[in-house]
């Protein structure tokens, strides 16, 4: 990952606060993957609907600790174990990356500004408006916070946070190994995400290259900062995934659907469920303009 998210501090509290570095953590052991609750996922999504003013599931105040995140430093610095490249990536549903990016080749910017994808970069990345989703192309870094496992811990990713902004049904951290979210930048007078119906458990589809991977708005980063998305996330789109030494560092575009919602937000099935419905949506609602008319 880049630098570290924003953690969820409390249920049901309405305001998305900065994020904060944690301090140095102990390695911890790898965890077998979680099991996701049983039952049928409850699906709740419509392409537009009114706009809310704040998220209601983020933490209202920031910790104590909180201070400026660092870039990412040499890898080189950071023992730990090499993580292999990714394997091939893969598509999910049936709409076509080509599809999709030929809805997201003109920009209304909705951002008040726009952002940097890294720490030293210009801010040059605006995030864009459309019939049902925003968008924005950047950069993917690496989130691997959230549960430790295999190839997230605190000893393969320095930077790493055993939290992550929004949990899974059981009240546990998402697990960024297996699960497929992508991270948003926290509110500010830049852009509110919240007021265009992007929250935690909205669906996004992620497209680099030829390929789409669906995910969910898992967690949140810095107020000026974006690009970036889990391991899994990376793995599916065929991406190195490794958290120090993974990434690209451009041609990513996340599409997120206005209002979208998965519950449990861990049930990826229905995430891409939901994200093929939403995209076959995306793609006849935001046709281009017939030249001749």
């Amino acid at each position: 990952m880049r630098v570290p998210t924003l953690t969820l501090a409390a249920a049901g509290v309405a305001l998305i606060a900065p994020a904060t570095l944690p301090g140095a953590a102990a390695a911890l052991p790898p965890e077998a993957r979680p099991a996701v609750p049983g039952g049928s996922a409850t699906v709740a999504a419509s392409a537009v609907g009114p706009p809310f003013a704040h998220r209601r599931d983020v933490p209202a105040a920031p910790s104590p600790r909180e201070t400026a995140a660092p870039s990412r430093g040499p890898a080189a610095a950071v023992p730990r174990r090499a993580v292999p490249e990714a394997a091939p990536g893969h598509a999910e549903g049936t709409v076509t990356a080509a599809e999709l990016l030929a809805r997201v080749g003109t920009c209304a910017e909705i951002s008040n500004g726009r952002y940097r994808s890294d720490e030293d970069s210009p801010a040059t990345v605006p995030v864009c408006g459309a019939r049902g989703a925003v968008f924005w192309t950047a950069d993917l870094d690496i989130d691997c916070d959230g549960r430790a496992s295999a190839h997230c811990n605190s000893e393969a990713d320095p930077l790493y946070s055993p939290s992550t902004a929004y949990r899974q049904s059981d009240g546990q951290p998402l697990n960024a190994e297996t699960l497929p979210y992508i991270v948003v930048p926290a509110v500010s007078p830049r852009w509110d995400p919240g007021a265009q119906g992007v929250r935690g458990g909205s669906v996004a589809a992620v497209v680099y290259r030829d390929r789409v991977q669906y995910a969910v708005v898992g967690d949140t980063g810095p107020s000026d900062l974006i690009g970036e998305a889990s391991y899994a996330t990376a793995q599916g789109l065929g991406i190195r995934s490794g958290p120090s030494d993974g990434g690209v560092p451009s041609g990513v575009t996340y599409i997120v659907f206005k209002d979208s919602a998965v519950d449990p937000i861990e049930d990826h099935d229905a995430a891409v469920a939901v994200g093929e419905r939403l995209a076959r949506r995306f793609v006849t609602d935001n046709r281009p303009a017939d030249p001749a008319s």
